[in-house]
């Protein structure tokens, strides 16, 4: 005699792991906007190499110094979207233990509440180096001051 899961049944599955899922909608939308700044930052850093082959002097060493900070952002930036692609595949593993759990009736409810806090963490690193990327960026984003500077009259 097959397995026959009573509807209820899924249906109530269903519903425990809506929440999950609306998370991993909001970490897609989250991805999304790392990646786009991991696309800016490696234009930004092919401007500079083919600039960096004509200059000489002060004007290389400033675009040294802006290569340095962007080798630092495009790891940073890795490193985030790794965490939080993480975090998205142990949310994806919360939402299949649930219904592996209730389905065939296996008491892991530990289980899926430490694979939840273990997304949650992998999410807020995630969101810790976006947040030490984006301080980065500032930084380099600030205007020098030699071009501050008023001319003589």
């Amino acid at each position: 005699m097959a397995f026959s899961p009573v509807l209820s049944t899924v249906a109530e599955t269903i519903q425990v792991a809506i929440a999950p899922v609306f998370l991993l909608a909001g970490l897609g939308a989250i991805l999304n906007v790392m990646v786009g700044r991991l696309a800016r930052i490696v234009d930004r850093s092919r401007q500079l190499e083919v600039l960096h082959v004509s200059t000489t002097g002060l004007e290389r060493q400033r675009h040294i110094q802006e290569l340095r900070l962007i080798d630092g952002r495009i790891r940073t930036i890795n490193t985030a979207v790794y965490l939080n692609v993480m975090a998205a595949i142990a949310i994806c593993l919360v939402v299949a233990m649930l219904f592996v759990a209730e389905l065939g009736n296996f008491q892991i409810g530990q289980v899926i509440a430490v694979a939840f806090i273990i997304s949650m963490l992998l999410l807020t690193g995630g969101l810790i180096c976006f947040l030490i990327e984006i301080h980065m960026s500032v930084r380099a984003i600030r205007v020098r001051s030699d071009l501050l500077e008023l001319p003589l009259p």
